[in-house]
Parts: structure tokens; C-alpha cells; sequence
């Protein structure tokens, strides 16, 4: 019986802790830090089901609903590309955005591995 209301309050705590409020993406404009996960994910289900591709234009964001197709821009050397999200994240504090290795390879920040971006949401 301690066991069970133990585990109960540790359940109510991570529940009460979890954030995972979905936004309405029209007018989505946000910027901040941006980093991306690549190969110790591959192949591992995202939060939507899906199964991580490296190689694909996707990312994690804490908020936005599965599906969601955002433009990002690194304000370093403004590059763009365009993602879609299926997980959920960052984990890491102060991050904005998880975007996979191809995307980060497209906003030319494999090097540093995190970069100020700006998101946008995408109308479709």
C-alpha cells in the first residue's frame, strides 16, 4: 500500500510538472536557441509515433501540434529551411527548437551544434 501511494504522488508530481499545453500555431513567431539530435536518436519513436530519420526535416518543439510546418532561420549567417514538427522537446533548458541533423546541416550549425534562431510558423 505504500508502494501504491507512493507511486501515485511521484505520478501527480511529473503530471504537474508537464507543460505539454498545445498552441494554436497561426501567428507562431518566436526566437531563440535552437539545437538538433542526430544519430544516438535514430531510428527511436518520436512523441507523434513516428520513427526519427537524421536525415529528415523535422523537429521538437514543446508546444506546437504535431504536424506543424515551420520556417527556421538562423541569425547567425541567415539560412533558412523549412520543418515539420513531430516530437516534443527541447529538454534543455533555454532552447527553443530541436531540429534534426539535415536540418541543422541546412542552417549551417553542425559545427557549433546550437544557434539563435527565429521560428515561424507556416500557413498551409
Amino acid at each position: 500500500m505504500k508502494r501504491l501511494l507512493s507511486a501515485c504522488a511521484l505520478l501527480s508530481l511529473l503530471a504537474g510538472c508537464a507543460s505539454n499545453d498545445i498552441i494554436d500555431p497561426h501567428g507562431y513567431d518566436k526566437t531563440g536557441m535552437a539545437s538538433y539530435y542526430g544519430a544516438k536518436h535514430q531510428g527511436k519513436r518520436t512523441a507523434s509515433g513516428e520513427r526519427f530519420n537524421k536525415n529528415s526535416l523535422t523537429a521538437a518543439h514543446r508546444q506546437l501540434p504535431f504536424g506543424t510546418r515551420v520556417k527556421v532561420t538562423n541569425l547567425n549567417n541567415d539560412k533558412s529551411c523549412v520543418v515539420r514538427i513531430n516530437d516534443r522537446g527541447p529538454h534543455t533548458r533555454g532552447r527553443l527548437i530541436d531540429i534534426s541533423h539535415e536540418a541543422a546541416e541546412q542552417l549551417g550549425m553542425l559545427r557549433s551544434g546550437t544557434a539563435r534562431v527565429r521560428v515561424q510558423a507556416l500557413d498551409d
